[in-house]
């Protein structure tokens, strides 16, 4: 069964998920850490719980979510894997980064690309990959039906949606993706964002101001 931390990190406050199970094996999803603390708060959360990390994965490669992706790569030797419509993202994040005042080294290591429908297991677990364009061409969802969760990137937040003005974004695609990839979605499945605290696909139905029912 997965176990879900999640650490906010950097001046943009993204979240940084690790999923990890009783065979103390660990996933991490966004790695958002940027300063040398956070890459010491993440190490030692794994030291303490005696994990081992095997994946290294993004919903998506704007800057906030690939961090400390080459930090990851060296402490553990963990390849990345993100959806191939987002290389271009990708590649352009360190140049992003001294726009915004946040320089840092990308990851250059092998590359491995996520697709529709592609099952990520650990152990007994998994998560399904959903492909939800929109906020960039290459977002993807993680979609653990056991579990009844789902982390989203910065597709769907609570009451809110991911930005569409950066490059690669769409509105109108954006909304395409969450009212038939997630909203088809049991009422009762957590969204785990981006940025900012869990939802519920039902509330988001109910309450989200960007989402025409």
């Amino acid at each position: 069964m997965f176990q879900i931390k999640v650490f906010t990190f950097s001046p943009i406050q993204e979240n940084t998920y690790i999923l990890y199970n009783e065979n103390k094996e660990a996933i991490i999803i966004d790695p958002g850490c940027y300063f040398s603390a956070e890459e010491e708060e993440l190490q030692q959360f794994f030291t303490t719980n005696d994990l081992t990390p095997v994946m290294l994965i993004n919903t998506h490669c704007h800057l906030d979510h690939v961090f400390g992706n080459n930090w990851v790569h060296k402490q553990y030797g963990l390849e990345l894997h993100f959806h191939k419509d987002d290389e271009a993202l990708f590649h352009r994040a360190p140049e992003s980064g001294k726009i915004w005042g946040l320089e840092f080294t990308n990851y250059a290591g092998p590359i491995h690309y996520l697709v529709e429908n592609q099952v990520i297991t650990l152990g007994k677990d998994s998560l399904q990959i959903l492909h939800t364009p929109g906020h960039s061409p290459g977002s993807v969802s993680f979609y653990c039906e056991n579990q009844n969760f789902i982390i989203s990137g910065d597709v769907l937040f609570r009451e809110s949606v991911g930005r569409t003005d950066l490059p690669g974004g769409n509105f109108d695609t954006l909304v395409n993706s969450i009212k038939t990839k997630l909203f088809v979605l049991p009422g009762s499945t957590v969204v785990y964002s981006g940025h900012g605290s869990p939802t519920t696909i039902q509330y988001e139905i109910d309450n989200n101001p960007y989402i025409a029912s």
